[in-house]
């Protein structure tokens, strides 16, 4: 609103409605921030940053299984020999057999796979169906290692040494072995995926732990 003053020069001032407050808008919160949660540090709060990226986690080999050829039932070890770039030794997939399901589309990284008990566990919980060790046809099953976020890193096995290339996926192929409906109970927790860097033989109970 404009005014005069006394000395006739013009002042200005904001006029606001009769009983209206000014407010301030708070700072958008991000979609993936709850209004809660105190945003990250811009700088490390860490006298030693590498400390944070030390391993936080430590699992175990709790069972082994391989099967010679496609649709056979899978047979319990107690101990698996891996080869370096090659697979494992009385295993379908191993490099030079190919008697897979899928050999006829080779794949370096599937010379080893794994799959979590816990995955067991929430199947049942979730679904109401008991499948167990030797139904998910991967070699080794683990417990406490997290294989979701393990693609693209490298992990010690017992002695060896692996690099996890994908996620595995589950197919058909599963349930006219089993007779089991499991296959939309796998959808994104089917198992890992991996190439053998440094072999040796794998035992249960064996530790899985980070490079």
């Amino acid at each position: 609103m404009r005014a005069a003053s006394s000395d006739g020069r013009i002042n200005l001032s904001l006029a606001r409605p009769k009983g209206r407050e000014l407010t301030h808008d708070p700072k958008p919160v991000p979609p993936y921030l709850s209004p809660t949660m105190p945003e990250a540090p811009t700088k490390p709060t860490h006298p030693n940053p590498t400390l944070h990226r030390a391993p936080t986690w430590n699992g175990t080999v709790t069972h082994l299984h391989i099967t010679a050829r496609a649709f056979l039932p899978m047979r319990a070890q107690q101990s698996i020999e891996l080869v370096a770039g090659r697979g494992i030794v009385g295993d379908r997939y191993i490099i030079g057999v190919g008697q897979g399901y899928y050999s006829e589309k080779p794949e370096e990284g599937r010379q080893a796979t794994l799959f979590e008990s816990e995955v067991l566990e929430a199947i049942l919980r979730d679904y109401k169906i008991e499948f167990l060790p030797e139904e998910h046809r991967r070699n080794i099953t683990t417990r406490g290692v997290p294989l979701n976020w393990l693609v693209g890193q490298r992990f010690h096995i017992g002695p060896c040494l692996v690099e996890a290339t994908r996620l595995s996926v589950p197919c058909r192929h599963i349930e006219q072995i089993l007779d089991k409906q499991v296959f939309d109970a796998m959808v994104h927790r089917s198992g890992l995926n991996c190439r053998i860097l440094v072999g040796g033989t794998v035992r249960v109970g064996d530790e899985i732990r980070p490079e």
